[in-house]
This record gives C-alpha cells, sequence and structure tokens, in this order.
C-alpha cells in the first residue's frame, strides 16, 4: 500500500509541473464538456485511477456551478418571458375574440336595414320594397283605369245632360207657346164672352 501511495505522491509532483503550465487551458476553456475532456486527457493514469488535482477540480466544480447558475438564471428568464409572452397571447386573443365580435356586428348591420327599429336582412327588405313598388303601381293602374271610366262615364252623362237640357228647352219653349196659345184662346173666348154678354 506504501508502494501505492508513494507512486501516487512521485506522480503528483512530476505532474504538478505540467499540470501549473496547463491550470489556463482549463480556465480558459468555454464549455464544461471539453473541461472535462481536458481533465481526463491530462490526469495520470494510476492502475485503472485517474490522479487529479485537487485546484482543477476545485476549479471544473467552481465551473460547473457558474454555468448551472447562468443556465438556471437564463431557464428563469425564458420561463419568465415565456410567462409575459403567453399573458401577451391571452390578452391578444382576447382583444382578437372582442374584435371578432365587433366585426360580425358590423357586418351584420352592414347586411341588415333597420325600420321602425326592426332589423331586415337586405334581401328581405329588397323584396319587401319591391312587392310595395308593385303593389303601387298595381293600385295606380286601377285608378288610372277607375279615373278613366269614371271619366267616359263623367262625359257620358255631360252629354246626356245637355241633350236632356236641349230637349227640356225645346219642351219648354213648347210648352210656353202652348200656354201662351191657350191663354190667347182662352183670353179670346173670354173677349168673346163679355162681347156676347
Amino acid at each position: 500500500m506504501s508502494k501505492i501511495a508513494f507512486t501516487a505522491i512521485a506522480v503528483l509532483f512530476i505532474t504538478s509541473s505540467t499540470f501549473s503550465q496547463s491550470n489556463n487551458k482549463l480556465i480558459d476553456t468555454v464549455s464544461i464538456k471539453s473541461q472535462f475532456e481536458y481533465l481526463m486527457d491530462n490526469s495520470n493514469s494510476i492502475q485503472d485511477h485517474k490522479v487529479v488535482k485537487g485546484a482543477w477540480l476545485l476549479k471544473l466544480k467552481s465551473n460547473v456551478l457558474d454555468s448551472l447558475s447562468a443556465s438556471k438564471n437564463k431557464i428563469l428568464l425564458n420561463s419568465d418571458m415565456l410567462n409575459s409572452q403567453k399573458k401577451l397571447i391571452d390578452s391578444l386573443n382576447t382583444r382578437l375574440r372582442d374584435t371578432e365580435g365587433i366585426i360580425s356586428t358590423l357586418i351584420a348591420e352592414k347586411d341588415s336595414i333597420s325600420i321602425f327599429g326592426i332589423q331586415f336582412g337586405k334581401s328581405v327588405f329588397k323584396t319587401l320594397v319591391f312587392l310595395i313598388i308593385i303593389g303601387l303601381l298595381g293600385a295606380l293602374l286601377f285608378f288610372i283605369t277607375k279615373f278613366k271610366q269614371s271619366n267616359s262615364i263623367t262625359t257620358q252623362c255631360k252629354l246626356a245632360l245637355t241633350q236632356n237640357e236641349e230637349e227640356f228647352a225645346v219642351y219648354k219653349e213648347k210648352a210656353l207657346e202652348r200656354e201662351q196659345k191657350a191663354m190667347r184662346r182662352l183670353q179670346d173666348e173670354l173677349n168673346k164672352n163679355k162681347k156676347e154678354s
């Protein structure tokens, strides 16, 4: 056992001079993986055992802890960023839903017409207006034909009235002449009766 200890101490002394020259390489190495590889490559082997300098192990431990701390900070930072982005996405989704609701309301209002507070679709409104126009045109045609009929009846009545007035005037004139003739005869008879009496 003392032989092994003696050999280990000898190896440590021999490697210490080599290690002290390459210690900067362990410090300057960026990744932990390359630091472990450097440590394994530059350590001395004794009967399937590696002899590693304590300073190297402490430096490697410090580097690993620093890397773990940096990774943990990066994970926390990414988690915070992820949470803030999730909140932003949620607020944007809420705004999107609100905007989609407003858009659907505007589309519904655009596609409909309000009359007396009642919403009608444009196609229903167009059909209703078309039916009203057809109804009004039908009523106009009905009244025009009724007016023409009434006008022709009125014209016929006026013509018949003037004919009747003319006939009545002729009749009146004849009746007046007969009356005058009858009055003359009566007067003549009365005069004749006075003379005879």
